[in-house]
């Protein structure tokens, strides 16, 4: 049979692919910008339109032009050298067992590793195939237990980073007779640390289409230097200058007006706003937007379903759970002004973040749907590295955002103030740990989930308050138990997929053949 054949294949690969990025963006993605919503620096909505650009301008833009025919290489294209269309299949499967597992898990608000769901989807259609023999489980040769190693490694590494920083932040800024003056002192530095720290994770982790991870370590330092100066030259000439007026004089500055803000003539402070009238607005959008459209109409629904995913509560809990309020409220507090200043340093962080993660991971993502398309274009088995058509990165970056806007305030929600208590300056260091753990990891070759990072990072800076009852250890054991299932899950259903498919009894004679 020729290639063509199975073109149903590559059809039903499509569909499945598109639900894989779904999950990815409803789970994956939402990691980037948790803390940000979390600590109310950005609304739900305002972070879904952030990311949804950054994802998918990584993907398209930076993203790898090649990806591994097998993910983390768990299993051998040799094995399949004689049948290329059982690889063509197992792939296929790969898809549904990792979709299936990671959706379900972003219903059930469970963070998880979509790169092991990946994993574990391959080993389950690998073992269906060709027996556990043909799987790469050695530590020393990374396989299987060298990736299970992770589930350690990242949340320790990251939690060890952010809780450093915070603890800096703390001590070094906050604890001071007048906070903000010291960390709007500081601000510049913080700014020029941030920028090249973000620019040495885009060089190391996020850019293989231009291969800036291939040029000599001086050239990444100075590049990673300049971009630091600039910023922090950007912080005194711009933000410091605005930042003064709008968070300590009050004014009613927009942040557009951080570029020309020597222009604008001094306004009048801000009156706080009636509160009560404030809430009785929220109650009711609230209440509107749960109550969806009068008739149940499929473009009622769809609209319904919209503006769940971009308005959904996300951020506050106080009014609703009674364990979570306390939580929040034996968090200790610092000066909002000082607070306020890493606001925008949050944005920054999860914006890179996520630009960074759709330039290095989408790739990675769609490539089962690579293999497929390699081997229905021609009829055999692809070599170590197959190319990534532009059109596939784009398809993937819809998917990823499609994902992201639907379900992924559920992800938010769960990695935010249901583990402890959110504020810029925290979220701030969550963010810089989980970069840098994934950047150490990048080096070392050990393969680690940003979920996994983000957790461990929200866990050691909840730790800094020196009191155990700010964390929410019932949803950190649920998010664990999540990580151990995952692969094991995905391989199951990936695996039984593939024995139904395959061993099924058939009226067709013949197997696929490259040379028919």
């Amino acid at each position: 049979m020729g290639a063509d054949y199975f073109t149903f294949i590559f059809v039903l690969g499509l569909i499945q692919s598109f639900w894989d990025s779904f999950g990815i963006g409803a789970n994956d993605v939402a990691n980037s910008f948790s803390t940000a919503v979390a600590s109310k620096t950005l609304k739900l909505w305002q972070a879904c339109a952030i990311a949804s650009v950054t994802e998918f301008l990584g993907a398209f833009l930076l993203g790898a032009h090649v990806t591994d025919t097998i993910k983390n290489k768990v299993v051998q294209p040799s094995d399949y050298a004689d049948n290329p269309s059982t690889l063509m299949l197992g792939m296929l499967c790969s898809l549904y067992g990792s979709s299936i597992c990671v959706i379900g898990a972003s219903k059930l608000g469970l963070p998880v590793s979509t790169t092991h769901a990946t994993v574990g989807a391959i080993i389950g259609f690998g073992i269906a195939a060709h027996g556990s023999e043909s799987i790469n489980w050695a530590y020393s040769n990374k396989g299987v237990w060298f990736i299970a190693a992770g589930w350690v490694y990242a949340p320790l590494v990251a939690g060890a980073c952010a809780a450093t920083i915070f603890l800096l932040i703390k001590y070094g800024l906050f604890r001071r007779a007048d906070p903000y003056k010291w960390t709007i002192r500081s601000i510049p530095f913080i700014f020029a640390l941030t920028a090249a720290i973000e620019t040495l994770f885009i060089v190391w982790k996020g850019s293989p289409r231009l291969n800036l991870d291939d040029q000599e370590p001086w050239k990444i330092a100075v590049e990673c230097i300049s971009i630091g100066l600039a910023a922090g030259a950007f912080g005194i000439i711009f933000f410091v200058p605005w930042a003064n007026r709008k968070v300590k004089g009050k004014e009613p500055l927009r942040s557009y007006e951080m570029f020309y803000h020597w222009c604008i003539p001094e306004r009048a402070p801000i009156v706080e706003e009636d509160a009560e009238g404030a809430d009785v607005a929220d109650e009711e959008m609230k209440a509107n937007m749960e109550d969806g459209p009068t008739k149940r109409t499929f473009f009622g629904s769809v609209k319904n379903q919209l503006g769940k995913g971009v308005n959904a509560e996300v951020a506050d809990y106080k009014a609703d759970d009674a364990q979570i309020k306390e939580m929040h409220d034996l968090a200790e507090k610092f000066d909002n002004d000082a607070e306020e200043l890493f606001r925008f340093l949050q944005v920054m962080t999860s914006s890179l973040a996520s630009f960074a993660h759709g330039a290095n991971d989408v790739a990675n993502a769609i490539g089962p749907l690579s293999t497929i398309y390699y081997i229905w274009q021609n009829a055999e088995i692809p070599p170590k590295k197959v190319e990534v058509e532009l059109w596939i990165l784009a398809y993937g970056g819809i998917g990823i955002d499609v994902g992201l806007i639907l379900y992924g305030y559920k992800i938010m929600r769960a990695l935010g103030n249901q583990i402890t208590y959110h504020s810029p300056s925290r979220g701030f260091s969550m963010e810089i740990g989980a970069t840098l753990s994934v950047m150490i990891a990048s080096k070392t070759g050990i393969p680690v989930s940003t979920t996994q990072c983000i957790t461990g990072a929200t866990l050691f800076v909840g730790l800094c308050n020196g009191n155990l009852k700010t964390l929410g250890w019932k949803r950190l054991a649920i998010t664990a138990f999540g990580w151990v299932l995952t692969l094991p899950v995905a391989g199951l259903i990936s695996g039984l997929v593939f024995a139904f498919a395959a061993y099924s009894p058939s009226m067709l004679e013949g197997t696929y053949n490259p040379s028919s």
